[in-house]
């Protein structure tokens, strides 16, 4: 998404099998007949099981390698820093699936990997701006599936998001499961997720006493940061806080300074990634004058997470533990 960067990313090896390391074989249980899901709101049918997928990002191609779908990929597009994957489950996935562009997606490179189905998002891959969309795409020949955390709501022109992020993140992996017949496997995903959701959200503070968070993406002179559509909003709020751009109908967006001076979050966290890392980042919000009074500056309350825990992906849940655990030590 956005600039499309990544960095270090570890899952906590205590959900390690909640992060696909251990799956039951998969059932193969390749449908005889097309299948129609239900994305972006619309009514999507599919001719036939794709062999040759393309995705696009991080979070889109481990959603794949969650789901033990590898044998059913023809390359992915991602930036040459994807992080330190020790800690990653399907990290064997990258080494099994051809890297195709350390950019993004294109109408060329998907045609020279000869895809039968493009799995990308709204400003992850998919754009209007360069023709690649799945319209196009479809005059090709080619069928999409759309991230649903990217899904175009119809509130503006370009505002995404049409559920609760995890939603999204479980629709998606319900849909992936019925598509490639691998429903049990996503299921046991799905469950497993929850549970460790579940898991963090009874330990959370209650009430008054949940501390309130920005979520801090890049942008000096205005900040790039999450409403309540991208996956930050639900991870911010399972692990026990409280997004302070709630109120925001959009996913990843722009607001003013003057409106986190406003809100005075408790806590702020940085989403790592790109040439400008998150010391970096953290320098600038500490010496940037008009946030010296905000409490989370004020404290130094300021903690990083990794982009792939902060876009829609199989990491979201690991991401929930870590944020739950320091929110946990903040007196709000």
């Amino acid at each position: 998404m956005r600039k499309q960067l990544l960095a270090t990313a570890l899952c906590l090896a205590a959900t390690a099998t909640g992060c696909g390391a251990t799956v039951e074989p998969a059932e193969d249980a390749k449908p005889s007949s097309s299948i129609t899901l239900t994305n972006c709101g619309r009514q999507v049918t599919y001719d036939k099981v794709p062999e040759r997928v393309v995705t696009n990002d991080v979070g889109i191609t481990e959603l794949m390698f969650a789901l033990g779908l590898e044998d059913r990929m023809a390359g992915f597009a991602m930036p040459d820093d994807k992080g330190d994957l020790r800690g990653v489950p399907w990290k064997d996935g990258y080494d099994k699936v051809k890297w195709l562009s350390k950019d993004q997606l294109t109408k060329e490179n998907v045609l020279d990997a000869r895809a039968d189905l493009v799995f990308a998002g709204w400003n992850y891959g998919f754009r209007e701006d360069g023709g690649f969309t799945p319209d196009a795409l479809k005059k090709l020949g080619i069928p999409s599936y759309i991230l649903t955390e990217s899904c175009h709501n119809g509130r503006t022109k370009s505002s995404r998001g049409i559920m609760p992020p995890l939603d999204a993140l479980y629709t998606d992996l319900t849909n992936l499961g019925r598509l490639f017949g691998v429903q049990k496997r996503a299921a046991a995903l799905i469950a497993d997720f929850k549970k460790q959701v579940a898991d963090v959200r009874a330990k959370a503070p209650k009430g008054s006493d949940r501390p309130s968070v920005f979520l801090y993406d890049s942008g000096q002179d205005t900040p790039f940061t999450s409403g309540r559509y991208a996956a930050p909003e639900q991870i911010i709020t399972e692990a026990g806080g409280v997004n302070v751009m709630h109120d925001v109908a959009d996913s990843w967006t722009t607001v003013g300074w003057e409106s986190v001076v406003q809100r005075d979050p408790d806590v702020i966290v940085i989403c790592d990634y790109g040439d400008v890392g998150a010391e970096q980042k953290k320098r600038f919000l500490l010496s940037y004058a008009p946030l010296r009074d905000v409490s989370a500056v004020k404290h130094r309350r300021i903690i990083s997470l990794d982009y792939a825990d902060l876009v829609e992906s199989p990491r979201n849940p690991s991401a929930i533990a870590r944020l739950g655990a320091y929110l946990r030590t903040v007196d709000s």
